[in-house]
């Protein structure tokens, strides 16, 4: 059901709550995360840089871990250096992985690799879709859990036959690990316990932990030096990178040990959610601490009835909604983070309900 709200009252407050993730960060909190007695690094080596490829290396268990200052980059370095060892230059991935998404053709224009997508966009890979592949690979991107499908997370059984099917085809495996903090507490198993199945690992420090732009790349030894090499060719080796590294140390240790609260929380949001008319949670229950929305509303609508609810309760929900192949159906993205805790479930679902039908709450 679709209503056309009145017009919100007009004020200039800025929000006072935020319904998604950690809500805003200003420029002096995103500065406050860097000690003051950070040691510096030059051109990557030494400081706080070296200190967090250390930290992250223990925490994935491998022997060699090369930071660098976006995704985008230390993954196309990753799938090179993989393509490289192997004659076949084709990285497979799922039609929804951030590559094929939001990277305007990176792997292909930049790193001259084929890339071929495998299974359905509209859900998780199956070991079937691997075995369909009829060429051979070079490597096989895996996303934990993926996003652009509500944060769907295989089962532990499910990943390890993909793995086995990679292992037994002489494929390279890479974790896009962007979420891997959220994906570890799904499975109950350390960081470490996922990316042991991996040849590498990528692992994000703004997503979920909140810390600056940055990540870094998780493997052997002899890859984690010819990374290095991929970083400097690629301009990522900056002639200082730690601001971004000396964020990240500090965060980790306070917002790792969260993730499991957050993924009871969004579990709860779930439940809370089920009785509400005009909402679908995508999945249900949520596989991980974030989750998709369907809200049986119309574009215009939802932008209204989000600016009423920001106006008259300070609360702002979700800067905007993402079409459908329906047109009375919007989709919006919920993350758990900090202020998402500081909502009860059903104060989230009394918001949502008023986001789909103001009248109904």
């Amino acid at each position: 059901m679709t209503t056309t709200p009145h017009e919100p009252p007009a004020t200039d407050a800025p929000p006072t709550r935020f319904l998604n993730g950690d809500g805003p960060k200003s420029a002096a909190d995103l500065l406050a995360t860097i000690p003051p007695d950070t040691q510096t690094d030059v051109y990557g080596n030494g400081g706080a840089v070296e200190e967090l490829e250390r930290y992250t290396a223990e925490l994935l268990g491998k022997p060699g871990a090369v930071f660098f200052p976006s995704g985008i980059m230390g993954q196309g370095a990753a799938l090179t250096v993989h393509a490289a060892r192997h004659v076949s230059s084709t990285v497979a991935w799922h039609p929804t992985a951030h590559p094929q998404v939001h990277e305007l053709d990176t792997i292909t224009r930049l790193h001259r690799l084929t890339t071929r997508t495998v299974g359905d966009a509209s859900r998780l890979l199956r070991l079937s879709d691997l075995e369909a592949v009829p060429e051979q690979l070079a490597v096989l991107l895996l996303e934990l859990p993926q996003r652009e499908i509500g944060g769907q997370l295989p089962t532990w059984e499910e990943l390890n036959s993909h793995v086995q099917w990679a292992r037994d085809h002489d494929v390279s495996l890479h974790l896009d690990g962007a979420r891997l903090w959220e994906a570890s507490a799904a499975y109950d198993r350390t960081p470490a316990s996922v990316a042991a199945l991996f040849d590498t690992a990528y692992v994000s420090f703004y997503k979920g932990i909140g810390a600056l732009s940055g990540c870094c790349v998780a493997g052997e030894s002899d890859v984690a030096d010819e990374l290095r090499e991929w970083r400097r060719r690629l301009g990522g080796t900056l002639y200082g990178l730690w601001p971004l590294a000396a964020s990240a140390l500090a965060l980790l240790p306070e917002r790792l040990p969260e993730m499991p609260a957050r993924l009871a929380h969004a579990r709860a949001i779930a439940d809370a959610l089920r009785p509400v008319a005009g909402v679908t949670v995508v999945p249900d229950p949520p596989h991980t601490s974030m989750m998709h929305l369907l809200l049986q509303v119309d574009e215009p609508t939802f932008t209204a009835n989000a600016a009423l609810i920001l106006a008259e309760e300070g609360l702002q929900t979700f800067r905007g909604a993402q079409s459908t192949i329906d047109p009375n159906v919007v989709k919006v993205e919920l993350n758990v983070g900090r202020a998402t805790l500081q909502l009860s479930p059903d104060e989230i679902a009394a918001v949502i309900a008023e986001l789909v039908d103001p009248g109904a709450a």
